[in-house]
């Protein structure tokens, strides 16, 4: 996977590389779907949701230039693998689900895998971020929103960077923004598709 997937494509940040060889993706899937674990597609974890192709993990992950000493917020937790890579980059993250039974089994995965000691999933609507450990160093998003959230660029430190899928419920364009002395800079990483972002700042 991290040869052929990542590699190849062009994912160079050693870091995202090694938490990606290291972490065992198939604990993060529903057991008769593991022998799926390093396919190179998105794959169904109930609930209408799905654990994100490993590039586009790869991709947000390197993304957000993450040094190893950062808070981070993740939205959208799901069976809580993006939030497993991102714990094994920086120092703090905070994880939020918004499906209850997905946060459980997040926690759970987490446990079996031996991580998590870093990451907190809290269930609740990501679209209104988490405001009780703001401002945040990065926030990566794993669900595609109409637009950008209004909480989560408040809740973003500066500097500070945000990578989000933005667009309509089938088809997204992922942006990367920085902000950088109460500026904020907007780039198109790429195209993508995500599940919806569900919640008040989200799809209703």
């Amino acid at each position: 996977m991290v040869r052929r997937q990542l590699q190849a494509r062009g994912i160079h940040d050693r870091r995202v590389l090694d938490a990606m060889g290291a972490i065992p993706r198939e604990l993060f899937m529903p057991e008769q779907d593991a022998f799926q674990a390093y396919s190179d597609a998105p794959i169904g974890i109930g609930y209408g949701q799905t654990i994100s192709q490993p590039y586009m993990t790869a991709l947000m992950s390197q993304s957000l230039q993450l040094e190893g000493n950062e808070v981070v917020l993740d939205l959208g937790t799901g069976s809580g693998y993006h939030a497993a890579v991102l714990g094994a980059l920086t120092w703090r993250v905070y994880s939020i689900e918004v499906i209850p039974e997905l946060a459980d089994q997040a926690r759970r995965n987490l446990d079996a895998a031996g991580l998590g000691a870093n990451i907190q999933i809290v269930n609740g609507d990501g679209s209104r971020g988490y405001a009780e450990a703001m401002p945040y160093d990065a926030i990566s998003v794993a669900a595609g929103a109409p637009e950008v959230p209004r909480a989560l660029l408040d809740q973003l430190g500066d500097p500070g960077r945000l990578v989000i899928p933005v667009g309509s419920r089938d088809e997204q364009t992922l942006q990367l923004i920085r902000k950088a002395h109460g500026r904020l800079e907007t780039n198109t990483v790429t195209g993508c598709r995500f599940v919806p972002l569900v919640g008040e700042q989200g799809w209703r």
